[in-house]
């Protein structure tokens, strides 16, 4: 089974995702300067594609891969 973003939601300065099978990931929004200084409505206000998060109002993405392959 392919896994699949079921879940993006934002705590105590974090982005989190969640998968299908119940893996979560996340990564501090100070990473994102955009994502840090937008409001939670802003935030709130993505679309998920198979590769990622899209913030149209923000001009910024973040991919899937990104979560599971990269740490700072």
């Amino acid at each position: 089974m392919e896994n699949k973003i079921v879940k993006v939601w934002f705590e105590d300065d974090k982005i989190f995702i969640q998968t299908n099978q119940g893996e979560k990931k996340s990564h501090p929004l100070s990473w994102f300067p955009k994502l840090q200084k937008a409001s939670k409505e802003v935030l709130e206000s993505f679309t998920l594609s198979p590769f990622g998060i899209h913030w149209e109002k923000l001009d910024e993405d973040l991919s899937f891969d990104g979560f599971f392959n990269f740490t700072k």
